[in-house]
């Protein structure tokens, strides 16, 4: 078996997320979610946590929001991955609500470029913290999160509705000067 070599720096980039990319987000979500998440959750809490985050409204609104971003990878041209993250309220506080990276291009690095630039829009936006929930059985994100600065911080159960709670760690992430 012969190994893909990497892609070229210019072929991969974040970009800010538009409103024609809704429909494309929505499915590779729904891609990920499901190739990720039927080892950890029900297929009905999928489908339910999927028509809250990513229906078409919700995200167009998201994308209007002021405090709020939303990021795609870009991989050869095609939406691989995205990411979004929002000023909580708190002072000094970001927190990375949304990270996600097609299965079959994780564990190259991806990832880490799309926590970094929500590291620096926090840094630019003045917080000096990132936060996130995670599942905690969601073990492969909880290191890729260690890997890359955070720390557990908490944990909480969350009723989402729907007969559904969230079970996740809250980590937190320091936001210094270039990472």
């Amino acid at each position: 078996m012969t190994r893909t070599p990497e892609l070229a720096r210019s072929e991969v980039r974040i970009e800010p997320l538009a409103a024609q990319d809704v429909e494309q987000l929505a499915g590779l979500a729904r891609e990920i979610w499901y190739a990720h998440y039927s080892a950890i959750i029900s297929a009905a809490q999928i489908e339910y946590m999927l028509g809250q985050r990513y229906n078409s409204d919700v995200v167009l609104a998201e994308l209007r929001s002021d405090g709020m971003w939303w990021d795609k990878l870009i991989v050869a041209g095609g939406m691989a991955g995205f990411a979004s993250y929002f000023l909580t309220g708190i002072p000094g506080e970001m927190k990375l609500d949304k990270l996600y990276v097609h299965p079959r291009l994780q564990r190259r690095g991806y990832g880490g470029m799309m926590i970094a630039r929500a590291g620096e829009v926090a840094r630019s936006s003045g917080c000096s913290r990132l936060v996130l929930a995670v599942n905690k059985n969601n073990r492969g994100a909880i290191a890729a999160y260690l890997k890359h600065g955070f720390s557990i911080a908490n944990s909480v159960v969350k009723d989402i509705g729907g007969g559904f709670v969230m079970d996740d760690y809250i980590m937190v992430k320091p936001v210094t000067g270039g990472e």
